[in-house]
């Protein structure tokens, strides 16, 4: 399905992230254009440099800013016009064992994972921000929806994403607005390998072993972010997508 002058915002869209590149070139073939949100400037003009189209614009912010992003968003609209959807696929990630847990480490998870996630869905979902049959589609995790051995704060913010979606897409149906989730396991790429590089190897092939059908790929994410954005899915909301291989399966 062609997106050719539908406006996304795409967040964690550095070209060093595995699923936020993958989503923007994604999202650049079938026609969209597109904001590339990160709190990288030169990241972002990588990415722009990997896309095909030229019209893509690049929106350097830091949203752990949570105060500033109703004013940030309503500066975006005006300057580019409503959105046709948003993509939040910023994320904070890493192990948090319950010994070593502080308060700064709750706000660092929480801040990006969830409560940015909640401003942007109450800021772009205001009046005039939005055109009719707009798609919100967030970056969860199969973490979100199984119990993970260190990774506390990690599931727990991905869970509170996955809950927030189920609410806010009972709250806007009524604005036409969609808001669904997608939820991956380990997903190959730079940060898996770092992934594995902390567990070891023993470790590691246990959790490969965990992915019945292998490991998903960042395009396999991008290419279920676009179902939920397009037409596809235009009657498809309050889901959490699980595109992980079969890991919550087991």
């Amino acid at each position: 399905m062609n997106l050719t002058n539908k406006l996304y915002v795409v967040t964690g869209a550095a070209a060093d992230s595995d699923i936020g590149l993958a989503i923007c070139k994604k999202l650049d073939e079938c026609g969209a254009k597109l904001i590339l949100v990160g709190r990288r400037e030169a990241a972002l003009i990588d990415t722009k440099r990997q896309l095909t189209q030229q019209h893509h614009q690049i929106a350097p912010f830091d949203l752990s800013h949570l105060e500033d992003i109703p004013s940030w968003v309503k500066s975006l609209i005006n300057q580019y016009g409503a959105i046709d959807g948003l993509v939040h696929s910023a994320s904070y990630q890493g192990y948090s064992p319950l010994r070593t847990i502080s308060p700064k480490q709750i706000s660092q998870y929480f801040d990006v994972n969830f409560s940015a996630a909640v401003m942007l869905t109450a800021a772009f979902s205001k009046a005039k921000h939005f055109n009719s049959g707009a798609s919100f589609v967030f970056i969860g995790s199969a973490a979100g929806q199984r119990g993970l051995k260190a990774r506390t704060l990690y599931a727990a913010s991905k869970a509170a994403l996955s809950s927030m979606v189920q609410s806010a897409a009972l709250e806007l149906a009524s604005k036409k607005i969609r808001v669904n989730c997608v939820a991956p396991a380990v997903v190959s790429g730079a940060k898996a390998e770092l992934q594995f590089s902390t567990l070891g190897e023993q470790q590691s092939q246990l959790l490969i072993d965990a992915h019945p059908l292998g490991l998903s790929s960042p395009q396999d994410v991008a290419n279920s972010v676009y179902f939920l954005l397009s037409g596809l899915s235009a009657n498809t909301t309050g889901i959490t997508l699980a595109v992980d291989g079969g890991f919550l399966a087991g």
